[in-house]
């Protein structure tokens, strides 16, 4: 399976062609969609671009994905960056029950290091809503093995934050071996320049994978900028890029790239 993450914690100034809004957030979710993704993650934003789990705000965005992509499954976030009271967080889940069947998200995923997370994730299976486990370290795999899988479990998230490429691969391996066998399916990732190796990693080894521009903003050869997440999912399927050497063949790119290794937003920086 692959799931595609159409924004994540980036600044909403970080490139034009994040998608932030309602409209972009629905408009990616039907390209992607119309390519035979089965999932979304995104991290819903208020008018200000701002992230967050208001249910106003979680409706909205739910319900303009739904319309245009009707059978997808559609993931948010419950991180603690966004609402860091565990206690706030679940009374807000809580309110997102009473949110109509067509805009309420499918799943939502929950930090297993963030203080609470287990209660969030007993908020989360009173509405009925499945829940996505994020795991960033053998740390964080060995407390969830210890702590057994909640009810309403969905996924396991085995999220790689090392963002070296000749590392990153390294760290999945290790996470998994800590992880070992769980009851529910393992979607395992990477981020920034270690996103593509992990991802293919994962392909090699039939494990679920996912794709977008919470994850990288570039394309495989770590050089080139997206033109969209549909550009880039078309990449993780191994399907023709329309234009992508012509643009090579004459020197031009879209945009630029900050040099930093640690993209705003990225998890690694939410660790720290």
């Amino acid at each position: 399976m692959l799931q595609c993450c159409l924004n994540g914690a980036r600044p909403a100034d970080v490139y034009p062609a994040v998608p932030m809004s309602p409209r972009h957030l629905a408009r990616d979710a039907r390209a992607v969609a119309a390519l035979g993704v089965a999932s979304l993650h995104v991290h819903p934003r208020d008018r200000d671009g701002q992230e967050s789990l208001d249910p106003r705000v979680i409706g909205t965005v739910v319900d303009a994905i739904r319309r245009e992509a009707p059978e997808i499954e559609i993931g948010i976030t419950t991180a603690r960056w966004v609402e860091p009271d565990p206690m706030r967080r679940t009374e807000i889940i809580a309110q997102w029950g009473r949110l109509p069947e067509h805009a309420r998200p499918d799943v939502a995923a929950v930090n297993v290091h963030e203080r609470g997370w287990q209660r969030v994730c007993e908020a989360l299976d009173a509405v009925d809503i499945g829940i996505e486990l994020g795991v960033w370290t053998t740390g964080d795999a060995v407390q969830l093995k210890q702590a057994g899988l909640p009810r309403g479990t969905a996924r396991v998230l085995a999220e790689v934050t090392v963002t070296d490429p000749d590392t990153a691969v390294a760290e999945a391996v290790r996470i998994l071996k800590a992880l070992g066998p769980v009851p529910a399916p393992i979607l395992l990732h990477g981020e920034e320049a270690g996103a593509w190796p992990v991802l293919e990693y994962a392909k090699r080894n039939n494990l679920d994978t996912r794709i977008g521009f919470e994850d990288t903003l570039k394309g495989p050869d770590g050089t080139w900028l997206a033109t969209g997440n549909e550009e880039l999912v078309r990449y993780a399927l191994g399907k023709d890029v329309a234009g992508r050497y012509e643009r090579r063949r004459n020197g031009t790119r879209a945009g630029g790239l900050r040099s930093s290794p640690l993209w705003p937003g990225s998890r690694a920086e939410h660790r720290r």
